[in-house]
């Protein structure tokens, strides 16, 4: 029989996630080439996503996930990652899972270096797929023009190679858009840059680049309505 008096007994509680968390661990990326590659990737699917706020695109930020992950300065911060269905508005200086509703990212890409790739497409996979279950993965060296790869969890939550197309692109399905590549100059560096393209195969634009083109339709249109007038015998300089 528990003789004990019950208002003695204190209610077990669980232990609080850490707090003293850092952000930054001072190491910069392998190159400029690697950050600009970062940007472009981020920046663009914003531009994609424009019209939605129920989302987050992040890169070189650590992720933490698990209390050990914190003891043992375990950091992992990918190059490039996005989450869907999440509250857009909140400002982040890393994805911290336990204050996300326990979200890990739907979509990771790994900028490889040779001094990255064996741990890009080992270590940092295999905490992707079995531990993030990160739907789609995808590494490439930007150095590297033919190193896009990429994989797709299955439904046994295992990772399976995905099949480039006739262009050497690959899906990414849960962003419903694919990866390839484009050869371009950006911010002063010309590279074979990793783009996203959408499901007609239209290149996804940087902000820039869809200002530019908005400009460039709409001289284009300014040019059609001048070129109508003269037809119905207008002077289109007087009107």
């Amino acid at each position: 029989m528990n003789t004990e008096n019950p208002a003695a007994v204190v209610e077990w509680e669980p232990p609080m996630p850490p707090t003293d968390l850092i952000f930054d661990d001072g190491e910069p990326l392998e190159s400029n080439r690697h950050r600009i590659a970062m940007n472009v990737l981020i920046r663009s699917l914003q531009q994609f996503f424009a019209d939605r706020n129920d989302f987050f695109a992040g890169g070189n930020m650590f992720i933490y996930y698990s209390s050990a992950q914190v003891r043992n300065r375990d950091f992992r911060g990918p190059d490039f990652f996005a989450v869907l269905n999440v509250d857009g508005n909140n400002s982040r200086q890393g994805w911290v899972v336990w204050e996300e509703n326990g979200r890990y990212p739907d979509v990771i890409v790994e900028l490889m270096s040779p001094s990255t790739a064996a741990i890009d497409k080992g270590i940092k996979k295999n905490l992707y797929e079995q531990t993030f279950r990160t739907s789609d993965y995808f590494v490439y060296d930007p150095f590297e023009p033919n190193s896009l790869q990429g994989w797709h969890l299955d439904d046994n939550q295992q990772y399976q190679p995905l099949t480039p197309n006739e262009r050497g692109w690959l899906w990414c399905k849960r962003l419903g858009l694919w990866l390839g590549t484009s050869e371009g100059t950006i911010d002063r560096e010309t590279a074979v840059w990793l783009r996203f393209y959408d499901v007609a195969g239209n290149l996804v634009l940087l902000p820039e680049e869809a200002a530019i083109a908005q400009a460039q339709a709409a001289v284009a249109q300014a040019a059609r309505l001048a070129a109508k007038l003269r037809e119905l015998g207008e002077n289109p300089d007087l009107l």
